[in-house]
């Protein structure tokens, strides 16, 4: 094998591995479905995933990829080589391929809703022309696919130039911005009239309103947004250095992930009650309240175009993360060059992703196409986030917590921070007993073998 190469610092770790966690997670996914799921009560039960299933699921993606040094499949096969274990990242790189499917769909939302931004398309937006701008992208047959195309060229590009030169400096230098934005569109949200009904909503707790589907919908989401069950993390620890302390990095991407989706909730649900939209009106939440925001501002027009972008850099950098995973496989697997696996990765996403981007609406192209009340763009969604994600992260718990070397995982974990050895005891019998509890029912009840 060609010698691996590794980010450069414990830095470069931190904002690389952000940057797969935070992305359209938490700008998209995570405000719309808190709006579904009302609020509050949902957000207490997604922080709880994130304790009890998240971070050690994490820690243990974190020890397979640093300890081989291999990509997802061969990462199983070193530890366990000749046995079923390595279709754990079998299962890793179908779920990141599934994801990227739908994902560079509304990744090309953010990237052409740049372009309109620049174009200076949202003057005087109101809440009508709003809706409607994003009601046409979305049932259009070529702008959506065309931003598709594009946003995947853009990776290509960044994965192709390799791990310091592309993803380290992308995210070095481009994830602290996300949070300057995020912070500053906070400021203006929550100075309109009604924002504090926003705030309410977002943090007040009614677990009356919490159903099966909401418990669902959150561990789905917990993995989706760091990142897990789908080999990046496996990937990205193979990068890491020999002394980077796992399980502070952990911790701290968990809970910067946790507070830009706390930052994005605040910067959307005000803008939702104060101007009377749907706080569950699905992905279209961001495309139609974010100008909206923005048009009420001084420079709002400067400010837009800047959120846009940063927007788009977030997207990326999660698409980066999930694109390597396959990268990987085939770079290392199957001898392709790292370009050559980076095109047949790209070209088949693209390929195949056209089916969800012409699935969104009713009204678009193949929006009558359905199978149990499922387009291919929520099937893409469900089938990865709701089943993959919590069957690979439920293998990873399993593997790591009853058949790996403990002596071995204890010295990976505790390598670079001596004091993380005292919370060994506790991680292991969360993850031996815990976390596959948890992800076992869920994914019974996902699959329709147990009723919540």
């Amino acid at each position: 094998m060609k010698t691996r190469e590794t980010f450069s610092s414990g830095l470069a770790v931190f904002f690389a591995t952000l940057g797969s966690a935070v992305g359209l997670g938490n700008i998209w996914k995570f405000p719309y479905l808190t709006g579904q799921y009302g609020g509050g009560a949902f957000l207490l039960v997604y922080l709880a995933c994130i304790v009890f299933v998240g971070l050690p699921v994490m820690l243990g993606e974190f020890y397979l990829g640093r300890r081989t040094r291999r990509n997802a499949v061969g990462a199983l096969e070193k530890l366990a080589p000749g046995t079923p274990w390595k279709h754990i990242g079998t299962i890793g790189v179908a779920a990141a391929g599934l994801i990227m499917f739908f994902y560079s769909s509304v990744a090309g939302w953010v990237y052409y809703y740049l372009f309109k931004a620049l174009r200076g398309d949202f003057a005087a937006v109101t809440m009508e022309s709003a809706k409607a701008q994003f009601g046409a992208l979305v049932v259009s047959p070529v702008t959506p696919v065309v931003w598709q195309a594009v946003v995947l060229a853009v990776v290509a590009g960044i994965l192709i130039m390799g791990v310091k030169k592309g993803i380290e400096r992308i995210t070095k230098t481009l994830m602290p911005l996300l949070f300057v934005l995020i912070i500053a569109c906070d400021l203006r949200a929550l100075t309109l009239p009604g924002a504090a009904d926003g705030v309410s909503f977002l943090f007040a707790v009614d677990f009356g309103k919490l159903s099966a589907a909401a418990v669902l919908t959150a561990l789905g989401l917990a993995f989706f947004k760091l990142s897990l069950g789908m080999g990046c993390m496996i990937t990205y620890g193979s990068y890491f250095t020999h002394d980077n302390d796992l399980f502070a990095t952990g911790a701290k991407v968990a809970l910067s992930d946790t507070l830009v989706s706390l930052l994005a909730g605040l910067a959307i649900f005000p803008t939702v009650f104060a101007f009377g939209l749907e706080p569950g009106a699905g992905p279209g939440l961001l495309f139609m309240t974010i100008p909206l925001v923005f048009s009420q501002m001084p420079f709002g027009a400067i400010l837009l175009t800047a959120f846009f972008f940063l927007a788009a850099i977030a997207a990326t950098t999660a698409m980066i993360s999930l694109v390597e995973v396959p990268v990987a496989y085939l770079s290392e697997e199957k001898g392709l060059t790292r370009s050559r696996a980076v095109l047949l990765s790209v070209a088949v996403i693209f390929a195949v992703g056209i089916l969800a981007t012409l699935s969104v609406d009713k009204g678009s192209l193949l929006g009558g196409y359905t199978l149990m009340g499922r387009g291919f763009f929520d099937w893409f969604d469900y089938i990865s986030s709701n089943i993959m994600l919590p069957l690979g992260g439920l293998l990873i718990a399993l593997f790591i917590g009853r058949f790996a070397d403990k002596a071995d995982i204890v010295r990976e974990l505790s390598a670079g921070s001596p004091a993380a050895a005292r919370l060994l005891p506790v991680y292991f019998f969360i993850l031996r007993y815990v976390t596959p509890a948890l992800l076992l029912v869920i994914f019974l009840s996902s699959v329709g073998v147990i009723k919540l």
